[in-house]
């Protein structure tokens, strides 16, 4: 059977929906529905994608466990998936958000985040052990958690764990034999300096379990630099950070909650392909386009565009510094950039937009002849 039969046979049963549908019916229609979206992900629009969305939606709160678990397995692996059904199976018993805690890329540092703090321990043990969990994840494990939950983080070596969870973990060591032990074998963490960025009652509690040094007497890096390092190592843009993020903003839009909140959000904590997919969404900007003002440095295009769009001068200087441009914008470029989007008027800005149009347009027109 065809993709395109599937999907008439599937959305002909949406009768199921009614009140009086049985509940065989609902549950079938769920599965189905999962599967087929999973089967033709990569050909939906955004249209399509918000289709599937709201039905699914509503089938979630009609369909029993089974069905839920069935239908989070089949979202789970997605590079692409219905933003406002992910986050209410994630949000599920964990048998339900087990594989989209696990493994899927669309739920974002700020989703995660909200889990931690609303939901059980199990939902945090499997953050926790998370692919490259960032800093704020692991701030809010902290907060929320338990010895298993902070366990987990601690043993995950691709978790960037801070000052503040770090600070945290410390005093609970301080009567936790286990926790002590997982402490001194965390690699990369400057015991020495680290006593120098927390409170003085940490510092102290730091000096009576002896972790003074890690454990085989060589420097590591304060926690700060590897924080840093990590983020150098991803500057400038990379193909699968875009890809993921693109998503993640995609599932935010999904939900209705993309706005200059959400890229203020992005821009505040140091998302830069966020921000960038975050603008090519709300300021209707091809990606093509996009990607290619950052691999030219093309100031002048994202100036039009926020200004078009009514950026303010604050976040579009915030924007402009935090974008992954190829090579890093210089504090002097940053200014003047600044300076000129400042003098620019919105109507001019608009008029110069329509002109790339007409020439864009024409010069299609010319090769098609």
């Amino acid at each position: 059977m065809s993709i395109s039969s599937d999907k008439s046979q599937v959305f002909s049963g949406l009768k199921a929906l009614k009140e009086s549908a049985d509940a065989g019916e609902q549950d079938q229609l769920f599965r189905s529905m999962g599967q087929l979206f999973a089967n033709v992900y990569n050909y939906c629009n955004d249209d399509q994608v918000s289709q599937y969305d709201e039905v699914l939606c509503k089938l979630v709160e009609l369909v029993e466990i089974e069905a839920r678990e069935h239908v989070a397995k089949l979202l789970a692996p997605l590079e692409r998936a219905p933003g406002s059904v992910v986050m209410h199976l994630a949000h599920d018993d964990i048998k339900v958000a087990r594989p989209l805690l696990e493994f899927s890329n669309v739920l974002s540092d700020d989703d995660l985040i909200e889990i931690v703090e609303g939901k059980t321990e199990e939902h945090r043990i499997i953050i926790a052990g998370r692919e490259n969990v960032c800093s704020r994840i692991g701030d809010a494990i902290a907060d929320n958690g338990g010895q298993e939950s902070l366990v987990k983080l601690l043993e995950n070596e691709s978790a960037i764990i801070g000052t503040h969870a770090l600070e945290k973990t410390i005093h609970l060591a301080s009567d936790n034999k286990d926790l002590a032990r997982r402490l001194r074998n965390r690699k990369n963490i400057n015991w020495d300096l680290l006593k120098e960025e927390i409170s003085s009652a940490g510092a102290k509690v730091l000096s009576e379990l002896s972790l003074a040094e890690s454990p085989n007497g060589s420097k590591a890096d304060s926690v700060s630099d590897v924080v840093y390092n990590r983020m150098r190592s991803k500057a400038g843009f990379s193909a699968s950070e875009w890809k993921i993020a693109y998503n993640q903003v995609k599932a935010l839009n999904d939900r209705r909650q993309l706005n200059t909140v959400a890229l203020s959000r992005f821009v505040r904590f140091g998302y830069g392909h966020h921000v960038a997919a975050a603008m090519t969404i709300m300021m209707n900007v091809s990606t093509q386009t996009f990607v290619k003002w950052l691999a030219s440095q093309d100031y002048v295009g994202i100036s039009v565009a926020c200004k078009v769009f009514g950026l303010s001068s604050e976040l579009f200087e915030g924007v402009i510094a935090l974008l992954p441009w190829r090579d890093a914008p210089k504090a002097n470029e940053i200014t003047d950039v600044c300076a000129r989007f400042d003098n620019l008027g919105q109507d001019d800005a608009i008029r110069i937009l329509k002109l790339w149009q007409d020439k864009s347009r024409n010069s299609h027109i010319k090769e098609v002849v």
